[in-house]
Parts: C-alpha cells; sequence; structure tokens
C-alpha cells in the first residue's frame, strides 16, 4: 500500500483559532468560512432542511393524512437490516402515536429477500390493508406495486437505494435519488427519510400526540450510522442530534443492549454504534427474523426487553463464527484456484454459505483484495442469493444491471447491491459480469491501494491534547474519516493480546531515544508483528476512562522504515483427517510419539495433553475439539508439527449446567488440595473452553456467593469456599453470556467436524 502525503495551504483567518489539523481537515472538507466550520463542527449552528424539500415526501404525507382520516389500515413494510429496521420503528411507532391502525412486516431474508413480494402482499390486502408504506425498499419492486394497484391497494414508496431505469408505478415515491449530490438531504439512508416524513406528519397534526421528533432521533441516528451513508448536510446533523440522544434513551431495549455489551451510555460514540450495537441488530436480519428488533424498540416491558437483547446477543455470536467460516472457505476456494484472482471481479459460490453472512465476508475480502466481491449462496437446486461488495470507482449495482436480463430480482447502490437468480443462470452471469467490470473500469489495471497521511508527528506530539482537539471533527464515517498520523522510525517494545478471544493487540512502541506509546491494533491479534524499525500509520481518539481524559492510538498500517519488503515464508503442513472414525480406531491411526491434545475429562482418559503442557513435536493430534481456531493458533505455533491428525473424538460439555458443575469442581478441588490456588489456563483446560468462558463462569459463582476471590495476579486466582446466596443483581446477564460464548464453542466444534480440513487450520483473518 503506498502511503500518500497530504498537502494543505496555511489556514484562512476565520479558523485560525482552530488546532492546525481540525483548520486543515475542515479546508479539505469544503468548509473554509467561519460559519460554515461552526455548522458542521456544532449542530446548534446548523439550520436543518426542511422535510419538504425532499422529493415525494410532502404527497407521502398528504396520502397517509388521507388513510387516517378514513381509517384505512396501513403496513409499513422495511428491511432486515438495521437501517431498515430503524426506519420500519420510526414510521411504525409514529403513526401508531397518531392512532393509525398501522401494522408492520419485515421479509425474512433466508426466504424472501429485499423487497415486497406478492404472496405475502396478498395475504395482507385479503386481511384488509388499504396503504403500503415502504422503509428502505420497493424502488425495484416494480411487479409487486402493479400487483397492489390492480387489487386497488396503494402503495407509497421510501427507499435510499439506487433508482432503476424504470420506476414502479407506485402512487407516491419519496427518495433523495432525485436531488443533486450537494443536495443536504441527498445522502439519507432509508432510517433518514422516515424521520423527515415522521417529522413532516407530526407538524402536520393539531392534536396532542406522545410523540415528538426529538424522541426518534436516537434510533434515526442508528439507522445512518450502520448505513454508512456520507455523514454530511443533514445527515451528519441527524447523526450529530442522534447521537446525544442514545446517551439519554429512554428505550429499554436500547438500554438493555447497552447494558449486555458494557457500553457505557455517557461516553457513547459513533463507533460503538458502527461495532457494538449495529452488528447485533444486523444478525436478527441475517440468521433470524429482524421483526423483534421493532419489538425490541417499542416494549416497555423489561422482561421482554432483556430477553429480546439475550437473543440478540446470541445471533451475534453465531453471525461472527459464521461469517469466520465464510471467509475461510473463500480462502480455501482461492487458494485451490488462483485464477480466479485474475479476474477484476471476485465471484465465489458455495452451497453451505447462509446468505446473511455473504455480505459481511464480501466485505473484508473486498478490502483485502481491492476488488468487487460477489458471494453467493447456492444451496442445491433452490434459488441462488446473492451478496455484493464493491470498491470505488465501480458502481456494482450498475455492472449487475447490465446483466438484468438473467438476474431474478436485484437492488442497492454504488457501492453494496443483493440479487437473486436461478442457478441455471449462474455460470453465465459470472461471464458477463466480469465483462461489465472492466468496461466500468476502463480496461485499466486497478491502482494499488493508498493510504493518505494527513500529518507525520514525532512521538511527543502524540497526546490527549491533541486528540480532543480531533474530537470535534466527530463523528466520523463516509465523507469525514478520521485523520490518519504517522510517526517514523519506531520500534516494538512490547505487544499483548486482549480482547475476549485475544482477537486484538495493544502495543507499546517507541521511538529512538526512549518516548513511548500505546497503541491498539483492533482485529490484529492473528496478524504479523513489525521488526526492526518501522513508519506507524493511525488514528486518535479521545476516551473517557474512569472519569478522565486519555487518549488511544488505533493502528492503521506499518511499514519497514526502509520501505523493503518483508517476505513471509509458511511452513508446509502435511494433514491426517481422522474425523468420524472409530475413537479406537482413530488411535490406532496415530503414530508411536505423537503429542495428542486433549482436554477436560478426556486428558487423564487417554493419557493426553492439554494447552498448558504442549511441547514442540513432529506429529500433533487434535483429540479434543478446541473452543474456537484461537486455541488452535495457539497450540500449532508451539508445537510446530509437520504432521497434523484431526480427530475430534471428544467434545467438551456444551451445555451451561455441565459447564458450571465442572468448573465449579475444578474450583473445589484447587481449594481442598492446593489451598486455593488455581490459573485460569488451568480452568479452561479442565473445561475445554475459553479463558473468557471460564471468567464470566467464575463471576457468577462469585456474584452468587458459591466462590470468594480472595486475590488474583496475572492470571493467578486464590478462591475460598463461600456460602449460597441469592441471586443477586447482574448475575442474570453472567449466566446469558455465559450461554453465549458457549454456543459459540458448540458452533465450532460443529464447524470442526464438517469443515475442510485446510480451512480448519488456516491461520484466522
Amino acid at each position: 500500500m503506498r502511503w500518500i502525503n497530504v498537502v494543505t495551504t496555511g489556514l484562512p483567518s476565520p479558523l485560525n483559532r482552530l488546532h492546525p489539523l481540525v483548520g486543515q481537515a475542515l479546508i479539505r472538507r469544503g468548509f473554509s468560512t467561519r460559519e460554515a466550520a461552526k455548522a458542521f463542527l456544532d449542530p446548534k449552528e446548523y439550520n436543518p432542511t426542511q422535510a419538504g424539500d425532499l422529493p415525494g415526501l410532502a404527497a407521502a404525507a398528504t396520502r397517509i393524512e388521507w388513510a387516517l382520516r378514513l381509517r384505512q389500515p396501513i403496513c409499513v413494510w422495511g428491511d432486515f437490516d438495521v437501517d431498515g429496521q430503524m426506519g420500519t420503528t420510526i414510521l411504525y411507532q409514529t403513526l401508531k402515536a397518531m392512532s393509525a391502525e398501522v401494522s408492520y412486516y419485515i421479509p425474512m431474508r433466508s426466504r424472501e429477500s429485499h423487497g415486497l413480494n406478492i404472496p405475502r402482499l396478498q395475504e395482507f390486502i385479503d386481511q384488509g390493508i388499504r396503504l403500503v408504506i415502504t422503509c428502505d425498499t420497493g424502488i425495484t419492486c416494480t411487479e409487486a406495486v402493479e400487483y397492489a394497484r390492480s387489487r386497488g391497494v396503494d402503495v407509497v414508496i421510501t427507499d435510499h437505494h439506487d433508482l432503476p431505469s424504470a420506476l414502479p408505478q407506485a402512487i407516491v415515491i419519496a427518495t433523495p435519488r432525485l436531488l443533486p449530490e450537494v443536495h443536504p438531504l441527498a445522502s439519507l439512508s432509508g432510517a433518514g427519510i422516515a424521520y423527515k416524513l415522521a417529522e413532516e406528519l407530526l407538524r402536520r397534526q393539531s392534536g396532542e400526540i406522545n410523540v415528538r421528533p426529538i424522541d426518534l432521533l436516537d434510533i434515526t441516528a442508528l439507522g445512518l450510522i450502520t448505513d454508512l451513508v456520507p455523514l454530511i448536510g443533514d445527515t451528519r446533523y441527524l447523526v450529530q442530534k442522534g447521537l446525544k440522544a442514545l446517551r439519554t434513551t429512554k428505550r429499554i431495549g436500547i438500554q438493555v443492549m447497552m447494558e449486555l455489551a458494557e457500553l457505557d451510555p455517557e461516553n457513547l460514540t459513533e463507533e460503538h454504534v458502527s461495532f457494538v450495537l449495529g452488528p447485533r441488530l444486523n444478525s436478527l436480519g441475517r440468521l433470524g427474523d429482524a421483526r423483534p428488533a421493532v419489538e425490541l424498540l417499542t416494549t416497555q416491558d423489561m422482561g421482554r426487553a432483556r430477553q429480546l437483547a439475550t437473543q440478540l446477543e446470541n445471533y451475534n455470536a453465531q453471525r461472527q463464527l459464521l461469517t469466520s467460516q465464510v471467509i475461510q472457505a473463500a480462502e480455501a476456494q482461492l487458494r485451490a484456484d488462483p485464477s480466479l484472482l485474475s479476474h477484476p471481479i471476485l465471484v465465489l459460490a458455495n452451497q453451505s454459505w447462509p446468505a446473511g453472512v455473504t455480505g459481511i465476508a464480501a466485505v473484508r475480502l473486498a478490502e483485502r483484495y481491492h476488488r468487487p466481491v460477489i458471494l453467493f449462496s447456492a444451496p442445491k437446486g433452490a434459488i441462488v442469493r446473492g451478496s455484493a461488495r464493491s470498491v470505488p470507482g465501480i458502481n456494482i449495482t450498475q455492472a449487475i444491471a447490465a446483466q438484468s436480463e438473467l438476474v431474478m430480482k436485484y437492488g442497492g447502490h454504488a457501492m453494496a447491491a443483493g440479487l437473486a437468480l436461478a442457478p441455471e443462470n449462474l455460470t453465465p452471469f459470472i461471464k458477463g459480469l466480469s465483462k461489465s467490470v472492466e468496461q466500468l473500469a476502463g480496461n485499466a489495471t486497478p491502482e494499488e491501494p493508498s493510504l493518505r497521511i494527513d500529518a507525520w508527528l514525532d512521538l511527543p506530539e502524540v497526546h490527549v491534547d491533541l486528540a480532543t482537539a480531533l474530537e470535534k471533527l466527530a463523528p466520523y464515517g463516509a465523507g469525514n474519516e478520521r485523520l490518519i498520523l504517522a510517526s517514523r522510525n519506531l520500534v516494538l517494545h512490547s505487544a499483548t493480546s486482549v480482547g475476549r478471544n485475544k482477537e486484538h493487540h495493544k502495543l507499546v512502541v517507541s521511538d529512538s531515544v526512549g518516548n513511548a506509546q500505546q497503541v491498539f491494533w483492533w482485529n490484529g491479534g492473528n496478524e504479523i508483528l513489525p521488526e526492526g524499525k518501522f513508519d506507524l500509520a493511525y488514528t486518535l481518539r479521545a476516551v473517557d476512562w474512569r472519569g478522565s481524559r486519555q487518549m488511544q492510538m488505533e493502528l492503521i498500517d506499518f511499514r519497514p522504515a526502509d520501505e523493503k519488503a518483508q517476505e513471509i515464508t509458511r511452513r508446509h503442513l502435511e494433514i491426517v483427517d481422522l474425523r468420524g472414525k472409530d475413537r479406537t480406531e482413530a488411535f490406532d491411526s496415530l503414530p508411536s510419539g505423537a503429542l495428542i491434545w486433549a482436554e477436560a475429562e478426556e486428558r487423564n482418559r487417554i493419557a493426553g495433553f492439554d494447552r498448558n503442557s504442549m511441547t514442540a513435536s513432529k506429529a500433533l493430534a487434535i483429540w479434543t475439539i478446541p473452543p474456537s481456531p484461537e486455541e488452535l493458533q495457539t497450540v500449532l505455533e508451539i508445537v510446530k508439527p509437520q504432521m497434523l491428525f484431526l480427530v475430534g473424538a471428544h467434545a467438551p460439555a456444551e451445555t451451561i449446567d455441565v459447564f458450571m458443575e465442572r468448573l465449579t469442581g475444578l474450583l473445589k478441588y484447587a481449594i481442598k488440595h492446593h489451598q486455593g490456588h488455581v490459573t485460569y489456563n488451568e480452568l479452561a483446560a479442565g473445561t475445554g473452553q475459553r479463558i473468557i468462558t471460564v471468567q464470566r463462569g467464575l463471576g457468577w459463582l462469585i456474584a452468587r456467593g458459591n466462590i470468594i476471590l480472595m486475590r488474583e495476579e496475572e492470571g493467578k486466582l486464590w478462591v475460598e469456599a463461600g456460602a449460597t446466596a441469592q441471586l443477586p443483581a447482574g448475575a442474570t446477564r453472567l449466566w446469558s453470556e455465559i450461554q453465549s460464548l458457549l454456543a459459540e464453542a458448540a458452533a465450532y466444534h460443529k464447524h470442526f467436524l464438517q469443515a475442510d480440513p485446510d480451512s480448519i487450520v488456516s491461520r484466522p483473518q
């Protein structure tokens, strides 16, 4: 990746009171006057655009008012991503408060895909629905809209996706796609349009209504941020106001989500929405039914909110694992057929890939290979469903539209799309699509990806005051990216793995005179660390930690200081697959001297070795299935085998009751025989689970009073027996977390027994 230095001229006098880096960033973003800069930085200084300026919105509000006067039953038809969920909730909550006879529907991704579908539409019309309002969907649903018209039912479409060549004959279409790109409403997402429509409806009402536009800002921000629309104009304004509303939200569903995710509402940022709250809500639509999201956001029942939020936690854990599996399987296909990378677009298919996670996996692959990606879920004999993600310069929806005669259904925008086609059309579609992408790219070789460096700093210049100054530019997102800073000639002082699954790195880097800084490398837990002297590119964030303002550096990239490429060689590993064989037969197939990895009750049964007893060996047999890929990679790096035997004859207990019973037994044994001394590593190996699962289990026992933690020091514990107590506040959350963690391990156990051997051993990306 090429690093490009950004050059900025001196600051105009109206901006010279700002930190130079902030002022320069504002100039590059086009805010060179004092008034424009103030409006960008402070929502109180911004003049929001009237809702009626959005094409079709006033007419949509008029048709809805007519339905309210005539008491016509209304159905809000949304989409299953977070943007669609939020927009559906906004309109449903608003119309409900206006005493409308209103229901809502969100299709099932796995069965119905995006948009209006005639069979379900027919059911609603048969039940008496007279008006359908789409949210974040519908702009390509020509046939379904025509069917509704034939039944005397009006459709109001609100959508922000790319317009097809011919628009559906809906009674009203409200979309920002008819505006110039520079218009302040042009970047609104589905939730943003829904908010503006609700704002207009509420403005027109004269009576007392228990919903105000300000009450809808929290979920509007959730939709706008997660849909990755440019944070400019009214979109940025709504996100600024919405984040403030989220920090004090009265929605108990969101409150419980934050509690389970261990988020501090007071310090909530757009990053927490993007990487914590958003994925949890998205997992509903990807792996199940997204409709409960509306209930979660509108319920006043704390018990129901907690039940639904716990369901989201479980779905999210499953989504993370399935995404990892799809990426690994895709990488295995590329290793088997490297010629696939010679095409301008990467198209892969697999009959077992869950359609709900192919989009996330496609994002990762597009970032890695710097080209558009389409991943197809192609069950045998069934409709093939694809998720497409693109790179700047290639409008993927336009490329798909060029093959529309082969496609049953498609929709999206320049950077992302979804589509469905008959299985017999997959091969000709791929051939035609490659030609379309070549034409869009001008048959040019893709440019090497580049990284824009906003400023080079010495480490002493990187401090909390600078981070605080840069926070004025937040919220960050498309159209307002975080500044990328860089420092030269650093060395790595230390590296520590952190995170639930050790998926992140906490680095300490220093310069030639000993100045040191701590740097977080998110999702870098399995990446190769820098060696020797290197240049570091990073971003800064100001965070509040235990009441004090602190600076957080986050790694973006690094390169050798001398800019010479480093060669990385991979050791050859022979894999012998013994999965599914009889235990005795599998055991007899192992060579003499093989190191057998066995944990929990199985270790003593077959005289195996747990993860804490590993040494170098030419042959390693995986007898007990590890709880996650991270434990497997750690053991492989210690043992460095030349031959690996996949057995999987034993899976540790996956039910919470059995796990807690075994964990309690190990602790009692430590109390009786070792004066209460034990380590997290020993407890993890003794249960066959991850350290994080053991930590949560121990936390639950301590919360109940069964165990007393006397001392904890660098993974070492000293415990004593306690007395059984009443279930205290907070223990329920721990119990739910343990269930989720065990479910993740159970899903990996299943994957281990079914997946391609190479994908099991491949280093997680």
